[in-house]
């Protein structure tokens, strides 16, 4: 199986109810978009709805940084990237972008940490051998790539020294 690196969601189209009073996409869909990439990212790496169903163990998020660059209309056609950037045994630490399909300019980013979970509880629980296996080589696929420059920022406010 080769995995791309990084991965790249199906195109994605923007719905008319998303679109807020002020004429663009409303920030959490931008989320929507986000969460539709690594839900076909984590289906690659035989964490999707089914492994949830038959398995009983799935991935939640435990948290999220989204940074909004540049407004989405209805009319944008948009890829969503998804780097796999860290991992260990029950937790999996990723990076996306949104850009514009035709263009290629950025729209958002988001960086996640999300958990491995055992439903029956729920509480954290590691990977099975075979899934494990499919996360490493997702990661030794992205391990490649160059560290994303806006990964890894914490929210502040900058001031001037005086």
């Amino acid at each position: 199986m080769s995995i791309p690196a990084p991965f790249l969601s199906s195109p994605m189209t923007i719905e008319k109810d998303w679109i807020d009073y002020n004429g663009h996409l409303n920030m959490a869909y931008y989320n929507v978009l986000f969460d539709r990439c690594s839900d076909e990212a984590f289906e690659a790496m035989g964490l999707g709805p089914n492994y949830a169903k038959e398995r009983r163990l799935t991935i939640y998020t435990a948290e999220v940084h989204v940074c909004y660059v540049q407004e989405i209309h209805l009319d944008h056609r948009l890829s969503v990237s998804f780097q796999l950037i860290d991992h260990d045994d029950k937790r999996l630490r990723f990076y996306q972008e949104i850009r514009h399909a035709e263009e290629g300019w950025l729209a958002a980013t988001s960086e996640q940490l999300a958990l491995h979970v055992d439903m029956a509880g729920p509480k954290v629980a590691p990977f099975p051998p075979d899934i494990l296996a499919r996360v490493e080589a997702m990661r030794t696929a992205h391990a490649g790539l160059p560290m994303p420059e806006r990964a890894g920022r914490a929210i502040g406010i900058r001031r001037k020294s005086s």
